[in-house]
């Protein structure tokens, strides 16, 4: 029996996920690929919980757990802007646009989370930071590199990308691919209606 690496997210419309990839055209190029695994616009989501690899029997219990999560929480608009990047800008690993999350999504955030700690998956070290990767910064990048993408981010700015609606919460699995990550939506589960 094989594992699914899994995580729980909440979808990009397609309308904001291609004005993402729009104001972000001019950074892609930039930067380029050599530096920078760019994630493809039509994968770009809201990670709530990666949960990593699980036994097909506990998608079960998964689904059952978001199904309950979900139907606590009602529907919700979250706003889509501004360019970042973590640990910081000057030693960027992740780049990303942000999110501003409405109490809402803290509060499904923080429901997830200790329901999946209750499951026995390991919680979550870091404060909840709702953002959308745009890409990972390649373990080989020099300083001089970093530099490089610090000044393309500084020189960078995005505002307003749109209001994503959120109307339900979703567990995809993900299979590591030469060319990336795929992405499965495994379960879907509305929210409070």
């Amino acid at each position: 029996m094989s594992l699914l690496r899994t995580f729980i997210a909440v979808e990009i419309p397609p309308q904001v996920q291609k004005q993402i990839q729009q104001e972000t055209e001019h950074l892609r190029k930039a930067i380029g690929s050599s530096l920078v695994r760019w994630v493809p616009a039509q994968n770009i989501h809201l990670t709530l919980k990666f949960l990593g690899d699980v036994s097909p029997a506990s998608v079960d219990i998964l689904t059952q757990m978001l199904r309950a999560e979900a139907d606590s929480c009602p529907p919700f608009d979250m706003q889509v802007s501004g360019l970042g990047s973590f640990p910081s800008l000057k030693r960027p690993r992740v780049l990303f646009i942000g999110i501003q999350a409405p109490a809402e999504l803290e509060a499904l955030n923080r429901s997830i989370e200790s329901t999946c700690a209750r499951l026995g998956y390991e919680a979550e070290g870091r404060d909840f930071h709702p953002h959308l990767t745009l890409g990972r910064v390649k373990q080989d990048a020099s300083a001089l590199d970093q530099q490089r993408i610090r000044r393309a981010l500084e020189e960078t700015k995005i505002d307003s990308l749109g209001t994503a609606r959120v109307n339900s919460v979703h567990l995809y699995k993900s299979d590591l691919k030469p060319g990336g990550s795929v992405y499965t939506q495994i379960y879907s589960a509305p929210l409070k209606q």
